[in-house]
């Protein structure tokens, strides 16, 4: 092939199609905290669409649910745990 045709042409990558994040048999439920987890972030923040690979429905529903464990005390509104750290080892050397 001449050079210049070559450019054109589309290098063929491999389509590898991941595993949705919600099963088929998962229940999503305020209760479900091991469901929960997987769509929060470390500081406690509920992971974007892009980022969870969820459909509309199942985004709407995983904000509902986070929403109703935080208002019931299951999960914490901010991860505030090595903040609260760094200001208890600061107060200790006293």
């Amino acid at each position: 092939m001449d050079k210049s045709k070559r450019l054109f042409l589309k290098s063929k990558r491999s389509f590898r199609r991941r595993l949705p994040p919600i099963g088929s048999g998962d229940r999503i439920d305020y209760k479900n905290m091991s469901l929960i987890s997987r769509f929060i972030s470390e500081q406690g923040k509920i992971l974007s669409r892009r980022v969870n690979r969820l459909t509309l429905k199942q985004q709407r529903l995983i904000t509902i649910v986070i929403k109703q464990a935080r208002i019931l005390s299951s999960l914490p509104f901010l991860n505030n745990e090595k903040q609260f750290e760094m200001k208890n080892n600061l107060k200790k050397p006293s």
